[in-house]
């Protein structure tokens, strides 16, 4: 993430978001916002024919799809407050159903800034549940971030940490999740994590390294790996009590069975993690 511009791979994963809109039938994940929220061109349709891309843009529509879920019943156990860390160009708090529901978009500043810019190029109403945190996940602290924009540490709460912690350090990914495990019952988090390349197939590990170079030339290098299970007794570790992996077969079962037009994750790069406390 360089100061001076935005995120290269959110405006991708937000063309994905965009694309699934209108490439794929049936939507797993039904987002009106995100086709103007990027000006969706022609040519981005074309580049998301292929199967490569088709691949990329199930598994970014599915981990929205998945979070937006876990987060509906979260808010039925009592969660007041949402976080989206990374938020991206993501669009849930300007479609948000949940009435009463406090949404924070964590991000850095320039990314901030540019999605400010889409949203009034869009004409898309900034909520009042929303507020903006400006941050840098390296070199910041999110917890004082938070309190400082009014953030209640006494609510229940859910995270979102999508498309992110490939990014970064162990030392930054370790202090967001103390954050959230200091939380109050009831809280939790969906995140998705790169799968270590020890961990994986001569096929997925050729795959892995083609998908790094990409995001390398972008000038945002992948940096951190889990062995699932490993991460999974981690999270024990931290307090979590409530926890979901689903790899890639699991969200394939769950999400994309009995399609016709083939829409599916392939390979075992990423997995979805829900942690409750």
């Amino acid at each position: 993430m360089h100061d001076a511009r935005p995120s290269l791979t959110a405006y991708r994963v937000a063309v994905r978001r965009a694309a699934h809109q209108i490439l794929d039938d049936p939507r797993i994940l039904d987002d009106p916002l995100a086709i103007p929220m990027v000006s969706l061109q022609r040519a981005d349709i074309e580049k998301e024919r292929d199967r490569r891309s088709r691949t990329l843009r199930a598994f970014v529509a599915l981990r929205s799809r998945y979070a937006e879920d876990e987060l509906a019943r979260a808010v039925q156990e009592g969660v007041s407050q949402y976080v989206l860390l990374g938020a991206g160009l993501d669009t849930f708090a300007y479609r948000n159903p949940h009435r009463g529901l406090r949404v924070f978009e964590v991000d850095h500043p320039a990314t901030q800034a540019w999605k400010q810019q889409h949203l009034n190029a869009a004409s898309i109403t900034i909520p009042k549940e929303l507020t903006f945190v400006p941050v840098n996940f390296e070199t910041q602290t999110i917890g004082d971030r938070l309190l400082g924009a009014g953030f209640d540490l006494q609510a229940k709460t859910f995270f979102a940490w999508l498309g992110v912690t490939p990014y970064l350090t162990r030392e930054a990914f370790d202090a967001t999740l103390k954050l959230v495990s200091s939380m109050l019952p009831g809280s939790g988090v969906v995140f998705d994590f790169a799968v270590a390349r020890s961990s994986l197939g001569p096929a997925e590990q050729l795959a892995l390294d083609a998908l790094a170079g990409r995001v390398a030339s972008a000038g945002e290098p992948f940096q951190l790996f889990f062995e699932p299970h490993l991460l999974v007794e981690e999270l024990r570790r931290m307090g979590f009590r409530h926890i979901e992996d689903l790899e890639p077969a699991e969200m394939n079962a769950r999400y994309f069975s009995n399609r016709v037009d083939g829409l599916r994750i392939s390979g075992g790069l990423a997995h979805l993690i829900r942690a409750g406390l």
